[in-house]
């Protein structure tokens, strides 16, 4: 799997008690960490940003059908169901990937203009999650999913399966960057580190691509749809104690 690492743009400030009239530097107009300190110190901000190429996919499909009756509402979801989910495991997907939500049935009526509302049916959906490790199957499923009678797409969500192993690069490289940014801040006005005196870390959650139409007259119904990338992005907060 192939990675590419970007830092942005980002906001550092130092502070310090005895420094506040004389030292205040700043990249925008406020500071990352909001907090007052009684020492000389410095405070970082580290960012990173990892691409991966997605090679699994999350979607999301529904059936939704109304018919005469409550039961016939739901034999007709219930059938449309089971066949998908069989055509799921003659793909090979694990019934571990395959998650069906309960059935939903709401009665459907007419308001005639001054008169008693009329019972006119019963509507009713169930909706699948299923998780297609093999990007390539993933046209065929949809496929399927129509031909057995699944009637709505909601979403699909590209992943990686590398996605822990980018997190933790992206989490280092902010890591690195925020330390660099420390040691350059420091030299530059002469100053020493003496010391972390505070972290701050809040779990990002990466960004899922969803997979778009493009053009819907070329031939090869592949190469017809955009695969984006997954992008993680890692964010460390740090106050260094200046000596």
């Amino acid at each position: 799997m192939t990675y590419s690492v970007k830092k942005p743009l980002f906001n550092t400030q130092v502070l310090g008690s005895a420094l506040c009239a004389a030292l205040l530097f700043g990249i925008g107009s406020q500071s990352a960490i909001a907090a007052n300190y009684d020492f000389p110190h410095l405070e970082t901000v580290g960012i990173s940003q990892v691409q991966v190429a997605p090679d699994m996919a999350e979607i999301s499909v529904q059936v939704s059908l109304t018919k005469t009756t409550a039961k016939e509402a739901k034999l007709a979801v219930d059938e449309a169901v089971v066949k998908f989910i069989a055509r799921l495991k003659e793909a090979g997907v694990s019934t571990d990937d395959i998650q069906s939500a309960n059935l939903q049935i709401q009665p459907q009526y007419h308001y005639p203009s001054k008169q008693p509302r009329e019972l006119t049916g019963y509507h009713a959906s169930r909706q699948l999650t299923v998780t297609v490790m093999k990007l390539n199957q993933l046209n065929d499923i949809l496929d399927s999913a129509l031909e057995e009678g699944i009637n709505r797409v909601q979403n699909i969500a590209l992943k990686s399966s590398d996605e822990t192993k980018a997190i933790e690069q992206a989490r280092q490289a902010a890591i690195n960057d925020a330390k660099q940014k420390a040691q350059s801040l420091a030299q530059g006005f002469d100053r020493k580190l003496d010391g972390v005196w505070e972290i701050r870390y809040l779990t990002q959650h990466p960004v899922q691509p969803v997979m778009m139409r493009m053009s819907a007259v070329q031939s090869d119904t592949m190469e017809s749809y955009q695969y984006g990338e997954v992008n993680v992005e890692e964010r460390v907060e740090v106050v260094y104690r200046l000596k």
